[in-house]
This record gives structure tokens, C-alpha cells and sequence, in this order.
């Protein structure tokens, strides 16, 4: 098994025993099913250790025993894999004109996939509103999971903009919000002391998501949204950058120009984007992008020459603004999602050629740019399966 630093590895100090527990939870989350003494041979621990934690995992219902495994040489093992049944994580994600809930089982498999149109946009109803709605529907989803008997382990929401290490949204000009202490505010709302409930920022989780479930092999990668301005979540040897205070990945401010020269966001972002491309929008913003970007769509598909010249000099934006990124971290993949995913198509042949041409590692050393497969809620996903990563680390949940 090739081993990284973020990869916990048997040790001897005093919390052995939870690293090792991870140890054997990682294996079989990026693995698949695999005996007792398979887990042993990759992982470097000895059976008896093996067979102990796998004993004291199937007895808190994370792992649990299926089949046999045939690939040893000698009598088949029994396999142990990943149990789902006990245990839920939920994700939520505000954006300008939706909320979506999304939930998960320990295993990863998807239990639900809500969306709530958002009436007026929390910029208009302000934060009150929107962290009445957030609890309504984290209520649902989690009565909806609990009544499958699934222990709730914890509820995370992604928010665009300057989230801080305490759940402070600081800062988020999409939502209309500055100062906002909206994982307070949801706690009391949600009146559930024992749930571990943590607010954080759109990219970061989306990017955790695509770390998990993008399918990509590498534990560097940063993933670009341009929903809201443009941010970027940045995974660094399989861990997200947070930086002091939480306030990485705001590369839509990228300004090479005098003072009050356009932006990456204001060259490179979906919504200008859009306005370039199909005149008529009022001078209010577009809370709801997705009919405007279908329709782009469609057009370049159809060869309009208008839509065809601002996805190509958008493109072009975008990867200067990506190659700035590549240069400062080294992500071997750049996912382009949401909005961006949708119009891959025509925007990276032009982002990946300014990429290629402005990043200073030689060839085979830049990073690749690719389309996100997750769609619109991929920070949702995040968010849910960042709970999963607490336990995988060896911090086993504690019945409520």
C-alpha cells in the first residue's frame, strides 16, 4: 500500500490504539473488503492486533463481516468491510437561491439528496430566515435518518465566503452577510447538545468531496468553484489548507491592474460570464445561474458565434487566474466544478492552454485541469463526509 504522510501508520505513543484503529479503517475505506490477515500484510500490523481492533470495530458497528476473501494463497479469510447501517453524517450547502441536504452512511453510499428553492435569497431575507430554514430542513435529515436507526454523527454547512475556525461567517458577499455566528445560531436552533454541528467554506468541503469521490488518484488537488465569485478549495498531501484563520482560496480577488482594475471574478466568473454572452440581464444579481448556463450551453453546441468567443476569453481568464494558483501550491489536478463543469467543454481547451503556458513547472510537472463529475452539490457532499474522516482517523463515536 503506498503510505503519505496523510495516511496514519501504526506507532508507538500513547494513543497507539486510535491510530491503529485508523489505520484499519483507511485500508478498507480506500480498499475495499479484505480479510484479517490481508489487512495485516498492507498495513505492517500484526494479526493479533489486526483481529483485536477489527473485533472491537465490528462491535461499535462500523465494520462488519461478509463472505470470504479468496485472495491469499491457502484457506479463503473471512473479509471485513465498511458497515453503513449505524451511522449517518449530514451535509448542507446555502446558496443564493437553493438549500440542498445531503446525507450519508459510514460506508459513503448516498441516503438522501434534498433541494429547497430559497424564496428572495438569504441576501434578502437575511441570516434569521436562513438559519430557521437550515434547522428546518437539517431536521428533517436527520429525523429522516434516525428513523432508519442511523446514529447521527454530525452536521457540517458549507457557506461561499470567509468562514472562520469557529463557524463565524465572517464575510460572504454572495449571502449578503458579515459577522454572522451561524453555527451558533443553528445549535440553539437545532436544541440537540450532543450533535457535533460546524460551519465551513463551499470550496474547502467541495474539494474534500472531490478528494473522496472525484475518482482522482492523487492527494493534491484543488477544486475551483465560480457560483459565488470564484473560490478555490485546496487539498495539500491529503489535507485541506485552512490557513490562521480559515480564510484561504479567495483567488476571484486576483488583481494584476491599478487600483480598481477588474478582477479574476469580474473576467473569469459564471455570472459575468453569462452577461457577456446573453444580453438582457437587469442590473440586479442573478441568484439562479443554472437557466442562464443551460442556455449557454446550448448555443455553443449549436455554434453561435457570440457564446462560442465569451466562453473562449473567459477560458483564457481563467486559466491566467489558475496558473497564478498552480504556481503558489502545485495541486497535480484542478478540478473545474459546478457551474464551470457544466461549460468544461469550451472552457478548458482555452484555461488549459494559458495554464500550460503561464505555470513555471516544466513539462509533466503542471497540474491537470479536469471537469468535476459531483454537480451542484458537491460541498454538501463535503460536508457530510468530512464526519466520516473524524472517525477514520480513530475517534470512534460515542453512543447518544
Amino acid at each position: 500500500m503506498k503510505t503519505t504522510r496523510a495516511d496514519p501508520q501504526p506507532a508507538d505513543f500513547t494513543d497507539v490504539r486510535a491510530t491503529n484503529l485508523a489505520v484499519v479503517l483507511r485500508h478498507l475505506r480506500a480498499n475495499g473488503p479484505s480479510s484479517r490477515a490481508s489487512i495485516a500484510a498492507s498495513t505492517g500490523l500484526n494479526k493479533a492486533t489486526v483481529s483485536s481492533l477489527a473485533g472491537a470495530l465490528i462491535e461499535q458497528r462500523l465494520l462488519r463481516e461478509t463472505g470470504l476473501s479468496g485472495n491469499r494463497i491457502g484457506r479463503p479469510g473471512t473479509a471485513l468491510t465498511l458497515d453503513g447501517s449505524a451511522y449517518a453524517a449530514i451535509g448542507l450547502q446555502i446558496a443564493a437561491d437553493r438549500l440542498t441536504a445531503l446525507a450519508v452512511d459510514f460506508a459513503g453510499d448516498q441516503l438522501l439528496l434534498w433541494h429547497r428553492a430559497f424564496d428572495g435569497g438569504p441576501a434578502t431575507t437575511g441570516p434569521g430566515r436562513a438559519v430557521s430554514a437550515v434547522a428546518a430542513l437539517a431536521q428533517r435529515a436527520a429525523t429522516r435518518v434516525r428513523q432508519q436507526g442511523r446514529q447521527v454523527l454530525g452536521l457540517t454547512v458549507a457557506v461561499p465566503g470567509l468562514v472562520d475556525g469557529g463557524g463565524t461567517v465572517r464575510l460572504s458577499p454572495p449571502l449578503g452577510w458579515a459577522d454572522v455566528d451561524l453555527r451558533a445560531l443553528l445549535s440553539g436552533s437545532l436544541r440537540q447538545p450532543g450533535l457535533d454541528v460546524s460551519v465551513a467554506n463551499h470550496a474547502g468541503l467541495a474539494a474534500v468531496a472531490e478528494l473522496r469521490h472525484g475518482g482522482h488518484p492523487t492527494l493534491d488537488l484543488t477544486y475551483v468553484t465560480g457560483a459565488a465569485g470564484i473560490e478555490a478549495g485546496i487539498v495539500v498531501d491529503g489535507r485541506p489548507l485552512h490557513g490562521s484563520r480559515g480564510f484561504t482560496g479567495q483567488i476571484g480577488r486576483f488583481s494584476l491592474g491599478p487600483a480598481g482594475a477588474l478582477t479574476l471574478a469580474d473576467l473569469a466568473g459564471i455570472e459575468p460570464l453569462v452577461r457577456r454572452a446573453l444580453p438582457g440581464f437587469g442590473p440586479e444579481p442573478v441568484t439562479d445561474l443554472t437557466p442562464a448556463v443551460d442556455h449557454l450551453a446550448a448555443l455553443a453546441r449549436a455554434g453561435d458565434a457570440g457564446a462560442l468567443s465569451a466562453l473562449h476569453d473567459t477560458g483564457c481568464h481563467l486559466g491566467q487566474g489558475l496558473a497564478l494558483l498552480a504556481n503558489l501550491v502545485n495541486p497535480e489536478v484542478i478540478v473545474l466544478g459546478d457551474h464551470y463543469a457544466a461549460l468544461a467543454e469550451w472552457l478548458v481547451p482555452a484555461a488549459a492552454a494559458e495554464l500550460a503556458r503561464n505555470t513555471l513547472a516544466p513539462s509533466g510537472g503542471g497540474a491537470r485541469l479536469v471537469a468535476s463529475t459531483l454537480g451542484l452539490h458537491a460541498a454538501a457532499l463535503g460536508g457530510a463526509v468530512s464526519h466520516l474522516d473524524r472517525v477514520d482517523t480513530g475517534v470512534l463515536p460515542t453512543n447518544t
